[in-house]
């Protein structure tokens, strides 16, 4: 008898429908090859049989000894991961008439099965409901640590189960389970801007306040430079507390790709702030941006829509920081494969931070710093002038007095106070960009957009051209100078960028002044 039940494979962030195939029957076999799977199957859908036989019999069923050959169809997609263990346990019931598979049609299946019959979590269940949305299937069914992720997506009915015994039933009618329900837009402005820290926290340090305030408004990168204990890593932690909060077409985006590599929490719906990736410094390329064998996404497009920090910067491979060049301008990354190529999103902010030397003191304004010059040009000549050049912002932090340590004044500004005036400078780059498709912050301008948007008077042109000439900018950085300058402009409300916004932007290149070694 010839079943067919549907399941879904994950490409990139998106899904595509498999059909499984079932057939059951012929002579009892004689030999231990009785089951046949085809359809580009990787190991972990093979060995699926073994669970399936085990799974069958704990629960009160049989996986007879008939010859039994399973399609995935399209054959020409590799399926991988053991997710199609439910979609074919469930065929093989219903092609030797153990359950009545009558209504297999309407419904797409994915899942684990443990050998007792059980059923864990798998990954990708946002996109492949919406992909069983889009195609008109009514109902999903899965694990049920899974349902919540998937309940987002309306006009589709999600069954969590927790067994191959619960979702037989379910199916042959002798179990009613009730669609999981999730109020996706009230759970979503809920669960926004909760967070444990705050900027209020910080004592002092206001030109780096200001610095990532700026970044923040602009969404342009930023690199913190500065001795040990001066605090850069906790301001840059704060970072997604002052950034506008998600929308929620940008939340299912991270979702999506949260959901595709297995992050998500168990019992978690949507994501609803942004995130903040902090990789550690040995983390290999191909883990930064994404690959493998079977593709999936690096922490950079774990960190898209929010913040990936990169603390001690040189410490990180050359290669890998070198990777991350193409990402930050285009904003994507492309993984090719022999028989595939996925495209990830990655629109990240970069922050970033380092030590002055490999002691940690230079510049510092009490401590001697007791490299030699050859040492810290080699230190700092670990990060590439091309990727540089792609940081927007480079800020000095210094150590933090102990008179503002010890202070008792009124706390300083809250994350809320500093979102507000990002959130009002982000409304005024939405407007101007808005008929610029995928630009939405100044630091994604185009070359011709910076032209048409960043003009700047005599006197700012005088300035601009002594900063060119004086730190011997490149034509990028010099982009970046005056998409900063808008940025500082859009703060203060203020239609033209004058000569302090410029003078603003050109202060925050601390690695191109004089006194800095590379």
């Amino acid at each position: 008898m010839l079943i067919k039940t549907y399941a879904g494979a994950v490409q990139g962030v998106d899904a595509q429908t498999i059909t499984v195939e079932v057939n059951v029957g012929g002579k009892v076999a004689t030999d231990k090859n009785f089951y046949h799977l085809v359809g580009l199957p990787d190991n972990a859908v093979r060995e699926g049989f073994s669970r399936m036989e085990a799974a069958m019999q704990n629960i009160g069923f049989k996986m007879k000894r008939i010859k039994t050959v399973v399609n995935l169809a399209p054959a020409d997609i590799r399926k991988e991961g053991s997710a199609y263990d439910l979609p074919i346990a469930i065929g093989v019931l219903a092609a030797s008439e153990q359950i009545d598979g009558s209504a297999l049609d309407q419904y797409i299946m994915m899942g684990e099965l443990s050998l007792d019959g059980s059923l864990r979590p798998i990954r990708g269940a946002l996109p492949i409901a919406i992909q069983a949305r889009k195609e008109g299937f009514k109902g999903f069914i899965l694990p049920k640590e899974n349902a919540r992720e998937a309940a987002i997506v309306n006009e589709l009915d999600v069954y969590g189960v927790s067994s191959l015994k619960e979702a037989a039933d379910f199916i042959n009618g002798d179990l009613k389970i009730d669609p999981k329900m999730v109020l996706t837009r009230d759970e979503f402005f809920e669960q926004q801007n909760i967070f444990d820290i705050d900027f209020s926290d910080v004592k002092g340090q206001q030109n780096i306040k200001r610095a990532l305030e700026i970044a923040a408004a602009g969404g342009h990168n930023v690199v913190l430079i500065g001795p040990p204990g001066a605090g850069k890593t906790m301001l840059a932690r704060r970072m997604p507390t002052i950034l506008p909060p998600l929308n929620l077409h940008e939340a299912l985006e991270t979702t999506k790709i949260h959901s595709v590599a297995g992050m998500l929490p168990p019992d978690s719906a949507l994501i609803a702030n942004r995130p903040f990736r902090s990789p550690h410094h040995t983390i290999s390329d191909v883990a930064l941006v994404g690959g493998g064998s079977n593709p999936m996404p690096g922490e950079i497009s774990l960190a898209h829509h929010g913040v990936l920090f990169l603390d001690e910067l040189p410490e990180f491979k050359r290669t890998v920081l070198e990777v991350l060049r193409q990402p930050m301008e285009e904003r994507r990354v492309t993984i090719s494969r022999a028989r595939m190529t996925v495209d990830y999103p990655a629109n990240f902010m970069l922050v970033a931070s380092m030590n002055p030397c490999p002691c940690g003191y230079y510049n510092h304004p009490d401590k001697e710093c007791v490299c030699g010059p050859a040492q810290i040009n080699r230190y700092l000549n670990k990060i590439s002038g091309p990727l540089l050049d792609r940081i927007d912002l480079h800020v000095e932090v210094t150590p933090v007095s102990y008179d503002e340590l010890a202070s008792k004044e009124m706390p300083a500004e809250s994350s809320s106070e500093i979102m507000a005036r990002v959130i009002k400078a982000r409304e005024i780059q939405a407007e101007r960009y808005k008929d610029a498709p995928g630009v939405n912050a100044n630091a994604q301008m185009s070359g011709r957009q910076v032209r048409e948007f960043c003009e700047i008077g005599q006197a700012g042109r005088i300035l601009v051209k002594k900063a060119m000439e004086k730190l011997q900018l490149s034509a990028r950085a010099y982009d970046r100078i005056l998409k900063v300058a808008r940025t500082a402009a859009d703060l203060h409300e203020s239609e033209n960028i004058e000569i302090e916004h410029l003078a603003e932007a050109i202060h925050f290149r601390s690695l191109d002044r004089e006194g800095w070694a590379g």
